[in-house]
C-alpha cells in the first residue's frame, strides 16, 4: 500500500469555487483512485532547486512498506499525518533529499518516538502525528519550518497562496519521478470543501485547497506539508482527497495545524 506525495511550487493564475454538490467520498491520499501502479502523483509542478523546501522529509516506514512525508518543526521533532504512523513499527527518515533516496543523511525511529493523536478517526480527523528525532543541526538543506503563530488560530486562510512539496509523478502516463517537486496552489472556504465532502470529514481543523486543472496529490506520499508564501508558516498535513479520482478537480483536505498548536506545545514545548 502506498502514500501520497504532495508535490509543488508552480503559480497559478486564478482558483475558482467548487460548486455545490451532494456530498463525496473522501479517502485518504495512499487510497486515491489512480492509473495503473504508481507511488505517488502532482501535475503542474517543478521541480524544486536544491534548498527550496528544506523542511520536508521523506519517511519510509516498515522497510519501505509504505513512504510518506513529513515536516521539520524543531532540532528534534517532525511533523506528520496520524495515518501515515497509525500501522508503523519503525521508520527511516531522509533529510535533505532532493532525489528521494539520496539524502544528506538518515535516522531510525522506533515507533516508541512516535506520538498519533489519540482522536485520529475513520473520518481522518485529528490526522496529524509527531516523530521524536535524534538532533539534527540547521543549514541550507536541512532546516525547520515555522509553526504558526496563537494569533493565527482563527484565521481560515481562505484565498491565500501557499506551496505543497514532495516527491512523485509528474503527470498521468510518466514513471515515477524521484526528484523532489512543488506546485502552488490557493487555499479555499472551508464552506465549499464542506459542500462535496460533507461535515464529517471537513470540520473546524480541516483545511482545503482549490485543485483546478489537476493540481492535485494521488496516491504516494500523505503527511507532507503546506506551506504559506507569506511567512514561510506550515499550515496544512496532507490528508484526504476525492474518491472520484486525483484529476477530478475535486478539493484536497489537509489537517489545519492552526487547530493542533496546544497539542504540539505540550508535547514538544515548542509555540511561538
Amino acid at each position: 500500500m502506498k502514500f501520497l506525495v504532495f508535490l509543488a511550487c508552480l503559480a497559478v493564475a486564478t482558483a475558482s469555487v467548487v460548486p455545490s454538490m451532494p456530498a463525496g467520498k473522501a479517502v485518504p491520499v495512499k487510497d486515491m483512485p489512480r492509473a495503473g501502479k504508481i507511488d505517488g502523483r502532482i501535475t503542474n509542478g517543478y521541480p524544486a532547486y536544491e534548498g527550496k523546501v528544506p523542511y520536508i522529509v521523506g519517511l519510509s516506514f516498515n522497510d519501505g512498506t509504505h513512504w510518506c512525508s513529513g515536516s521539520i518543526i524543531g532540532h528534534t521533532w517532525v511533523l506528520t499525518a496520524a495515518h501515515c504512523t497509525n500501522t508503523a513499527n519503525h521508520v527511516l527518515i531522509y533529510f535533505g533529499a532532493s532525489f528521494r533516496h539520496e539524502a544528506q543523511y538518515t535516522h531510525w525511529v522506533s515507533r516508541s518516538d512516535m506520538i498519533q493523536h489519540p482522536d485520529w478517526n475513520d473520518f481522518l480527523n485529528n490526522d496529524i502525528a509527531l516523530i521524536r528525532i535524534p538532533h539534527v543541526d540547521f543549514w541550507s538543506l536541512v532546516n525547520k519550518v515555522e509553526l504558526p503563530s496563537y494569533n493565527d488560530r482563527y484565521n481560515s486562510f481562505s484565498g491565500w497562496w501557499a506551496v505543497a512539496s514532495g516527491w512523485g509523478l509528474t503527470d498521468n502516463n510518466s514513471g515515477m519521478s524521484n526528484y523532489l517537486n512543488c506546485v502552488d496552489v490557493q487555499i479555499m472556504d472551508n464552506n465549499d470543501c464542506r459542500n462535496y465532502y460533507g461535515g464529517n470529514y471537513v470540520t473546524d481543523n480541516t483545511i482545503c485547497i482549490n485543485t483546478d486543472g489537476g493540481r492535485s496529490s494521488c496516491s504516494g506520499d500523505s503527511g507532507g506539508p503546506l506551506v504559506l508564501h507569506e511567512g514561510n508558516r506550515i499550515v496544512g498535513i496532507v490528508s484526504f482527497g476525492s474518491g472520484e479520482g486525483c484529476t477530478a478537480g475535486r478539493p484536497a483536505g489537509f489537517t489545519r495545524v492552526t487547530g493542533y498548536l496546544d497539542w504540539i506545545r505540550d508535547h514538544t514545548g515548542i509555540s511561538y
